[in-house]
Formats: C-alpha cells, structure tokens, sequence
C-alpha cells in the first residue's frame, strides 16, 4: 500500500520496533531469561530521568519481547538489592556509592547481572537512562529477552553529541526526544533567530528544553542572530545585550550557542574583507572582489566573541559558546591559525572533519564540500586547527555527520555504507586520543533518524564496546537470520565501496544530488522546482536547476572533471545495484516481523542507484548542450540533439521508475529544511518538463536551423 506524504513520522513515533523476539532461541550457560515474573525497581526518589528510563524498559519488554513486568519504586534500594530476586534494579551513585564503584565519568553506568537479577547504576541519572537502552540494546542483538550474567562499567567517549530533528525542522516529539537518547546522543540543535522564535516560526524554547532534559538531553541555540554591531561601536554591548544575553536570559537552561559565520558575520574592520554582509556585498551592483566577513578568518572575530562572551555569561555563566570555523576552511593556514591563537580559550572550537579536502583522481583534483562520506577524514584544515586548538587548551569538537547521514545524497534518511563509516569512527577515535577531541556535531539541517548506521555509531563510541566488524554482522545476522547474514554485509560492503567513488562537488551537492530524480533537464528556459512556503530552504535556494560548471580555482575545471566523475559514477552505480541484488536474494526467505525493514533497506538502495542514474544523465546531457551550443555544422547538431533526445527518454524513465519507491516509502524524497523535492508530484513535474524541452525547445531549436541561407 502506498504511503501518503509524512506517514514515515508515524513510524519515528515508536521507540521501539514490535516483535523482536525469536521464540526458538533458549538460555545457555552463563546466561538468564526475563520473563513476566519480573519487575523494575527504581528509587522512591527518582528523578524524571530515571523515571522515564524505566517506564521506557518496561514499554520495551512488552512491545518488543512480548512480556509484562511490572514497575515498582522503593525506599530501600540498596538493601532490597541484596535480598529480592527476578527484579532489574535502577539507581543512581546517590542511592548507592558502593554499587557505583568505579564510575567517573558522566553518563556512565554499571551494568551487574547475576543468576537471579539486573543491577544498572549511573554515575547519574543519565548514566542509568544510558545502562537500559543498554540492556535493549542486549536484548535486541540477542533477540530475545536473555542476558550473560557479569559486571562490566562503561562510560561514553564523546559529548556532547549533537543532532538537529529528522522529524521535521526543529521539532521534536517526545518519541523523537527518547529516540535520540537511545541512540547515545546528548543533545539537539535549534535555528535560532531571536527568543522562541525559528525560521519556520514560534518555538516555546523553555518548554522544549524541559521535555528534553526529561530525557537526558541538552539544548543547543544555533544561531541565526544578527550580528549589525562592532565590537568598537558605542552601542555595541547593549545591542548584543539585547540579541545573544536576552536569549541566554529568557532560556537560561540552555546548554550553549554555536556560532557560525555565515549566520553570525559582522560588520568587521578587517582589510581582507568587503566589511559587508554577504547578501550586500556589492558596490554599484558589481562584486567587490572580497569575501564577507563570514567568509573570512578576520583579525577582530577575537573581540568579537570577547564580546558575545562577556553578555552571554552575564546570564549563564557556564554557557558552552561554539566557534564553528566552517566558513574559512578555504582560506590558507597562516590565516587560520593565526586568528585561532588569538580567540579567547575558555570557549569550543568546532571544526568540520572531512571539508576543503583536496582528491586526486586520475588526472583531476577535486575538493570536499559540504559534507561528504567518501573521503572518511581527518582532512588537513581539521588538523591543522585541532593541533592549534590542543596546544592553546582550547575544547575541541567537529562536525561529523556520524548520525549517518551527509549532503551526499539530500532526500535520503542515511547512507546504507557501513564500512566506510567505520573509517570515519577510527579517524575520530584517532583524534581523540591525539588532539582531545571530545564533542560531536552529527548532523545538520538535514536532520537525523534511527537507523542501523546510527546503531554502529553508538556501540563505537562507548567504552568497552565490541569490534564494529563483530557489531556490524550481528546486525546483519538480527535483522537479516544466519541464513541472510552474508548476504547482507556482502550488499553493505558493496554499498561502502560505492560511495567512495562519489565525488564530492557544488556542482552535485547543489545540483542533481540534492534532490536525485526530480532534478530537471535544462535547455533554454530556466525552471524552479515547486516548494512549499515554509521550508527553511524553500523557493530553490539550495538546489540549482541550470546545471553548470561552479569553477572556483579549488578544483580542476569543470571541463576535465567531468568525463572522470561520470566513469566513477557508473561505478558507483554498478556497486549499489550489486547491493540491492544481494538484498533481493535475501528477502524472499525472511520471516514477515524482518520483512518490512529489509524492504525500505532495499528500496533506499533502489533510489540511490537512481539518483546516481539521475547525476550521469545531467553530466552527459550538459556536455552534449555545451557542444550543441557551439557546433555549426547541421548534420552535427541534428545528432546531438538526438543524443539529447535519447538522454531526456531514459532520464523520464528513470523518474518513472522512482515513483513506486517513494510511494512506498515517504520518508524518501523528503529532507526537513527543503520539505518534500522528490515524491510523486515532484517527480510527475520532472516527467512534464523533460517532455516539454524534448517536444517544445529541442524542435525549435532545429527549426532555426530552416533559416539558414543553404544556398552556396
């Protein structure tokens, strides 16, 4: 049955997945079984933390193994722990400093399984909201309500880890909430353009901090605040008075601000500026050959934070204040460093892990841009800025998109690649170790969803956890039987091969990959793409119809990238279809409780090759234009339009063939800040615009050709 625009929010409103349990799976030595004898104990005085972890667990057990336990509080949990059987204890340090031996760390736990009953105590009541996702976790890898007995402590190795809502821009249901808890993360990222209010309008910001701290989660402001005011101005304290501490003032919970340049440029006095918003920075209607501020390392972002600094913690004086240096990373070290020597060190350093790479392939250079998978990072500009950040004491975090999803490819839910996501892990655990790398940003505005990627995220990014090759065939081993289990990982291998030969460019991210088969064929008349009013990023803003070169000096012209990037894309093509063969063989064969998640799985990988499909298309239909714009001979041009012509008929196919896979799965085709570009009505668009070029522009193009003087 098709589904209807949004349905996929239906399902981010169940935590938990139904069914789960293999009935045929019985305990082994060393291990034990819960059942409806059971119950959960919690303090008397458990805070909502703790509170909605149990009620959580106990949800889980009778959705997902089919089993009643009953929850229960008391005063006495310490000496209840010693005397009671069939009981899962939940507690805090505070209820118990003996049982929480060992724990340091923030959200950290102790886990504690005997042969007659569960003990999970947190550092905090965070740590022991972190142990029952734990147990589930357990549980669901196992199948079945059964558990080794042992006693084991783990403590994460990242915070804060940071996303915005795959649910939609800036919202966040309470299921949503609890969702990315589970999946170990810590915080959420609000747009932010003044007090409760978003891009897409009114947000009580006190109340959606509240609902998230019942979770365990923290609020972070990403600003989109003006920023009209020098530090040097006489005015200039009050007026950021006024934006950033009236903020900070009215939500004094909080947990910090990132700052970005983009969003927060100001009127800087550095030369190498224009000393212009970006959206002004023309003189007599021409450019003024010089970047915004927010596009440079200025001299004076020092006083400025120096400022924003002093008005924020006026109000909060624990504020995490978050310099992203996103905007610069082009610019050349000497600059960058030498403006990280001089901000202030009691605030964060964010720093993206993989961008403003450059990749040699063949005889070409390209270079990373917003954000990519197939290059797994660190890049030079992350290392050259964590070095600095290191040696200067500075706290460092870095936008990594290990929520499992990048601007690769915009209207999907996560890139199926495993694989290659686990080199990225092993970067970042690498930086940990060597520059103190401790915070994570794992998505943008593209938002994040539950998926089995952000389950290999968490199980890395706690310790001790198994080996992520172990993690990954146990999922695939859970959600695919012994039976599919290789199978599976052989489509995930082939997946992680393929998208390393996607090749990160403006010209793609802003283009066809933004938003895959709905993305038009432009000959002459320039198109926009319909979008709904409210979208952050409505009105075409992020995707640009005219395919054409973005040559900037960063990466070889376009004009030799090209015919590299559509080889390497039809390899990537051949390595997606290869996955999705693999998972066809193994579908027939599920039992009906794994069937609906292999399908979507399947038809994500479906939908990629045809966004891959979608970005060759363009690359050859541009290069045929290009040619057919300056070719002079009529025999020629009538062959080229051919070609055209034969590119417009598979490209119409290809969309055609995309509609069953968005109809059947609404999450695809969707992405929070554009809304919906590529579901049916999107992509019967595209279908009507490829035929008008193909019936309307093409044939008048040759009829021009009938006005040529033939006589010699």
């Amino acid at each position: 049955m098709a589904e209807e625009n949004y349905d996929f929010r239906k399902r981010l409103l169940n935590v938990h997945k139904p069914e789960r349990r293999d009935h045929t799976i019985r305990p082994g030595k060393g291990e034990i079984q819960i059942d409806d004898r059971w119950d959960i104990i919690i303090p008397k005085n458990a805070g909502r933390v703790l509170v909605n972890a149990a009620k959580d667990l106990q949800d889980y057990f009778f959705v997902s193994m089919g089993i009643s336990v009953r929850l229960k509080s008391t005063c006495h949990i310490g000496s209840d722990w010693e005397q009671d059987i069939r009981k899962i204890f939940l507690l805090t340090g505070k209820d118990s400093r003996s049982l929480a031996k060992g724990l340091d760390t923030l959200r950290s736990y102790r886990m504690l399984c005997t042969a007659d009953k569960v003990m999970i105590c947190g550092y905090d009541d965070r740590g022991a909201a972190q142990g029952c996702f734990y147990l589930e976790d357990l549980m669901n890898l196992r199948c079945s309500p059964i558990l080794k007995t042992g006693d084991e402590c783990r403590k994460p190795l990242f915070s804060p880890r940071m996303v915005h809502s795959g649910y939609g821009l800036d919202r966040f249901p309470d299921s949503h909430l609890n969702a990315i808890a589970h999946a170990g993360m810590d915080a959420i990222l609000v747009f932010v353009k003044d007090v409760d209010l978003t891009p897409t309008g009114y947000l009580d910001f006190n109340e959606l901090i509240y609902r998230a701290a019942g979770y365990g989660i923290d609020v972070y402001a990403y600003s989109s605040l003006k920023s009209s005011r020098h530090p040097d101005d006489t005015d200039a304290e009050e007026y950021y008075d006024g934006t950033y501490g009236r903020l900070f003032q009215k939500s004094p919970d909080l947990k910090g601000v990132v700052l970005v340049g983009e969003s927060v440029e100001f009127p800087s006095k550095d030369p190498n500026t224009s000393g212009r918003p970006h959206e002004e920075n023309s003189a007599d209607g021409l450019p003024t050959g010089k970047p915004s501020p927010g596009w440079w390392p200025c001299r004076d972002y020092p006083q400025w934070l120096n400022l924003i600094k002093k008005v924020i913690r006026k109000h909060k004086a624990d504020a995490d204040i978050v310099f992203w240096t996103y905007n610069w990373g082009y610019v050349d070290k000497e600059h960058r460093v030498e403006l990280l020597k001089n901000i202030p060190t009691d605030i964060t350093l964010l720093v993206t892990f993989e961008m403003f790479e450059k990749i040699r392939t063949d005889h070409v250079t390209s270079t990373c841009v917003d954000y990519t998978l197939s290059f797994e990072g660190p890049g030079e500009y992350f290392t050259s800025e964590a070095e600095i950040a290191h040696e200067r004491g500075i706290r460092l975090y870095t936008m990594c998109n290990t929520g499992g999803l990048t601007w690769d490819i915009g209207v999907i839910p996560y890139e199926p690649a495993p694989y290659q996501w686990m080199k990225r892990y092993e970067g970042l655990h690498a930086a940990r170790k060597k520059w103190g790398l401790s915070g994570l940003m794992e998505s943008h505005h593209y938002g994040w969803g539950p998926s089995f990627i952000s389950e290999l995220a968490k199980w890395s990014y706690w310790e001790p956890s198994p080996d992520s090759d172990e993690i990954c065939r146990r999922i695939a081993r859970r959600d695919f039987g012994e039976e599919g289990e290789d199978l599976a990982l052989e489509a995930w291998k082939a997946w992680s091969e393929g998208i390393r030969y996607y090749v990160s460019t403006n010209e793609d991210q802003y283009g066809p990959f933004r938003i895959g088969p709905s993305y038009p064929l432009v000959f002459r008349a320039d198109v926009r793409i319909p979008s709904v009013p409210h979208a952050m990023f409505g009105g075409n803003r992020i995707c640009h119809t005219n395919y054409r070169a973005a040559d900037n000096g960063r990466s070889s012209l376009f004009q030799f990238r090209l015919p590299v990037e559509i080889a390497r894309l039809k390899k990537m093509r051949e390595c997606f279809e290869h996955g999705v063969d693999c998972l066809e063989k193994v579908y027939e064969r599920l039992p009906e409780n794994r069937k609906s998640d292999a399908f979507a799985m399947m038809n994500l990988g479906k939908f990629i090759v045809n966004c891959v499909k979608t970005t060759i298309h363009v690359k050859q239909w541009y290069t045929l234009k290009m040619q057919l714009l300056v070719e002079t001979d009529e025999k020629r041009i009538g062959e080229l339009v051919d070609r055209m012509t034969d590119i417009g008929r598979a490209e119409i196919k290809n969309a055609k063939d995309t509609i069953p896979l968005v109809e059947a799965d609404s999450r695809l085709g969707w992405e929070p800040s554009m809304e919906y570009m590529t579901d049916a009505f999107h992509l019967k668009w595209k279908i009507r615009q490829v035929t008008s070029v193909m019936e309307v522009e093409l044939p008048a193009y040759l009829a021009a050709l009938k006005l040529n003087d033939r006589r010699k």
